[in-house]
């Protein structure tokens, strides 16, 4: 065992004891959370003599991936009373399992402290710690708890995404993506303006960043995130054909998506056609659901015919009703045409 190896006199037995007690009837994260406990039961109090062993365990290669998790809990759970010993062990920890929910207590507890360190790993030669500064900074981060201040004002974090979003890693350019993305959910215009001040800049990458980064908001129609990834949402584009088939449906049943439109301007044209499907929910009609049909440019004149099968069937985020369920067509974020398809049960 590898923190046995550490540190001679960490008791494996206590330890194993209570970290499989109850775990099988726990869900992933819990898991890691029960572990880490059983891990905080038998290591000293002393936090800087807890990150010593795990230091020393870091000497083996072999000290990475999952097993490493339980470790990253129980840091991140230290870190709020002693951060002067976790902040900096965690550009170390990070390289071997990555550290974005351990950083985050940290952030809340001593911003000051944390952002000193944060801004110094921009330049670090690893690529994790690099893309710990953005993924632990997210204020949205899946599965972490939400980091209200940065939600309510993100600027801090934009000064260090202006850094790292031409990085030469690829992990690093798709955590500063993601992190744009969060901003947008909450600042829509502020992500729209950072994207813009970054395009005018340059970069070779930045273009893939701003892209996927503005991805929710493209879906929804919004007009700068359109003109910022190259589309004209007044493009000359007219729809001639837009229905489900059949018109009547079961739920958990398949209907055909059929598009057809014609770019009807005098020069090249490019598209993003997305179809909209407004579920009807408890209280009538859902929030609409955007599904990709095509990306692509027309030529003048150009017809194009877009088909997709699309099952109408409950999902673990949403339950389907019986009824009408509005269906609309975009180009380019600009609703050309709808239908609608009712189901029954």
């Amino acid at each position: 065992m590898e923190l046995a190896a550490a540190d001679p006199s960490f008791l494996v037995q206590p330890f194993v004891e209570r970290a499989c007690d109850g775990l099988e009837r726990l869900e992933l994260k819990d898991r890691v959370r029960h572990v880490a406990t059983a891990l905080e039961d038998v290591l000293p109090d002393d936090p800087g003599s807890i990150v010593a062993i795990l230091d020393e365990a870091l000497g083996s290669p072999t000290f990475s991936g999952w097993m490493v998790w339980p470790c990253t809990e129980l840091i991140g759970r230290l870190g709020p009373d002693a951060p002067e010993v976790i902040v900096p062990f965690l550009a170390r920890l990070t390289t071997r399992s990555s550290c974005e929910f351990a950083i985050r207590p940290c952030i809340e507890a001593h911003p000051e402290l944390t952002f000193a360190a944060l801004e110094r790993w921009v330049d670090h030669e690893e690529e994790q710690v690099r893309r710990l500064v953005s993924e632990g900074t997210r204020p949205r981060l899946p599965w972490g708890v939400r980091l209200r201040g940065l939600q309510d004002d993100p600027r801090p974090t934009i000064a260090l995404l202006d850094r790292l979003r031409d990085d030469p890693s690829g992990i690093v350019r798709r955590s500063v993506a993601n992190h744009l993305g969060d901003i947008a959910k909450d600042h829509p215009d502020l992500a729209t303006a950072t994207a813009r001040r970054w395009r005018d800049e340059g970069g070779d990458h930045v273009g893939e960043v701003i892209r996927h980064g503005l991805r929710a908001l493209v879906k929804a129609g919004d007009a700068d995130a359109l003109e910022l990834i190259g589309y004209d949402r007044a493009a000359p584009v007219e729809l001639t054909t837009a229905a489900i088939v059949p018109e009547r449906l079961p739920i958990g049943g398949e209907a055909m998506v059929r598009v057809q439109l014609v770019a009807v301007g005098d020069a090249p044209v490019p598209v993003v056609v997305e179809y909209l499907v407004h579920y009807l929910g408890a209280r009538g009609p859902r929030k609409a659901k955007a599904y990709r049909l095509a990306e692509r440019v027309l030529e003048p004149g150009e017809r194009c015919d877009l088909r997709r099968r699309h099952t109408f069937d409950h999902a673990s985020i949403r339950t389907l009703y019986p009824g009408d369920q509005r269906v609309e067509f975009q180009v380019n974020g600009r609703v050309l045409g709808a239908c609608t398809i009712t189901l029954h049960a």
